[in-house]
């Protein structure tokens, strides 16, 4: 099985700090090539991979502000399709403009959906549904409009986390500064509670930061210190007493929430999107519809088993898991092209 993957080209793969869509590229890559099977990854030219790495852009147009983002994801995704015969099927997961190109070629394109920016962006899937094929990242984030062939949850490579029975007593908002990932409902509840907070994440709103953010900062019971990369974000998850995951959208699945649960940290969140798919109430976290609901499951955070956090981790969100359920997702896409 020759499968060609193509990945978003802000951010190198693996991402150095944020980078969820490259992030969960660099797993299957890697856990394909490990089981033996023919994977090139076309990404920017400074990823990492022990496959075949095929690259157009120099670097990530997110840390290069003079690359026109344009301009080299048309060439980028051109690239793979200009070579789509060498392959049995291509692996998208560069959103919708790939599709585009799909009916062009006789390579099967599977598309993974990270999610929908907007409504807009709906009638390109609907155009190429029955052609292309779908996989979702949760059920919640499923378009009644689309078929899909499954969906498949993303892992995590467990051993980048590190489970600590003995937390310390700050919370933790890990994320990008958006309205929809709930800052300023993160701050709220260590206002009123007194408890300490770290934020840390790239600033994807900077009108929202200055209103709703700054303010706040104090360097003591408040603390913004930015993007964290893989190490620093593994002791400030394994740490904190929880991790409040807040949100004002529907989560189409929500990275953080099951990085925090493999440091054994309980999630409180809001139960939109996939939010409820992943947090066990009572088991793994809390969900809250309100400020006022998570000040008060806070007192009962201690009582929840930090090891059964970690096993939920371990049985339900690995990367192994995620790589045999998207090898079985392949074999089907396959089977149904030779079928028709």
């Amino acid at each position: 099985m020759r499968i060609a993957m193509l990945a978003p080209i802000a951010w190198r793969v693996p991402p150095r700090h944020y980078g969820p869509w490259e992030q969960v590229v660099t797993l299957i890559t890697e856990g394909l090539v490990a089981r033996g099977i023919d994977v090139t990854l076309f990404a920017t030219a400074d990823s990492l991979t022990s496959g075949r790495l095929v690259a157009i852009c120099p670097r990530p147009y997110g840390e290069d502000l003079s690359l026109d983002a344009k301009v080299w994801e048309c060439l980028h995704i051109a690239n793979v399709f200009e070579r789509a015969a060498e392959f049995d099927l291509i692996h998208n997961h560069f959103d919708f403009l790939p599709l585009s190109y799909s009916g062009l070629v006789s390579t099967p394109v599977l598309t993974t959906i990270h999610g929908f920016s907007s409504e807009r962006i709906l009638p390109v899937y609907q155009h190429y549904n029955g052609r292309a094929f779908y996989v979702s990242i949760s059920n919640a984030d499923r378009h009644h409009t689309l078929d899909y062939v499954a969906t498949v949850y993303h892992g995590i490579n467990l051993a980048e986390f590190t489970f600590r029975p003995d937390p310390d007593d700050y919370l933790l908002f890990l994320g990008r500064i958006h309205p929809d990932k709930g800052t300023a409902e993160a701050i709220e509840v260590a206002r009123r509670t007194g408890r300490r907070l770290i934020i840390a994440g790239i600033i994807h709103d900077q009108a929202y930061y200055e209103r709703e953010v700054a303010p706040y900062l104090d360097n003591d019971q408040i603390r913004y210190i930015g993007s964290v990369d893989p190490v620093h974000r593994d002791q400030i998850m394994g740490r904190a007493a929880a991790l409040l995951h807040l949100v004002n959208f529907a989560e189409p699945f929500g990275l953080s929430m099951v990085e925090s649960l493999a440091c054994g940290t309980p999630v409180i969140g809001c139960p939109r999107g996939s939010v409820p798919e992943i947090i066990r109430h009572g088991e793994t976290g809390f969900l809250v519809n309100s400020v006022d609901e998570a000040v008060a499951v806070l007192p009962a955070i201690p009582t929840l088993d930090r090891q059964r956090i970690r096993a939920e981790a371990e049985a339900r969100f690995s990367a192994e898991r995620m790589v045999s359920e998207y090898i079985q997702v392949y074999e089907e896409v396959l089977r149904r092209v030779g079928r028709r």
